[in-house]
């Protein structure tokens, strides 16, 4: 099954700020549970690296820096790694597949 990449700019940006929200979603529901069962721990190190590449590439789009490329983007080989602890890990892939192959713009007639 082929992954959908975004059909607009808009589209791509939104993504990136739901995965912004998403991981801080995540890290949220972990620090409940932590505290919920008075466990006293670290979030698992993934994480950090994920909402780091994550928010590169919104700050890289914010700041008018951002280009499609070729190459995975930064976080892929973390979300991938770890794809059965990331609930949105699709959403993680979408956006690295628009990354590498461009705005799915269809077909011209």
């Amino acid at each position: 099954m082929a992954l959908q990449r975004a059909r607009s700019a808009e589209e791509y940006a939104d993504w990136v700020k739901q995965a912004r929200f998403e991981v801080q979603d995540l890290r949220n529901c972990l620090l409940y549970d932590m505290e919920d069962i008075g466990e006293r721990g670290v979030f698992p190190a993934f994480l950090d690296l994920l909402e780091q590449g994550v928010s590169q590439v919104y700050e890289a789009m914010c700041n008018g820096e951002y280009s499609f490329g070729r190459e995975d983007l930064p976080f892929s080989e973390v979300a991938e790694a770890n794809a059965d602890q990331i609930p949105f890990v699709i959403l993680l892939r979408q956006i690295n597949e628009t990354h590498r192959k461009g705005l799915d713009v269809g077909e011209e007639s």
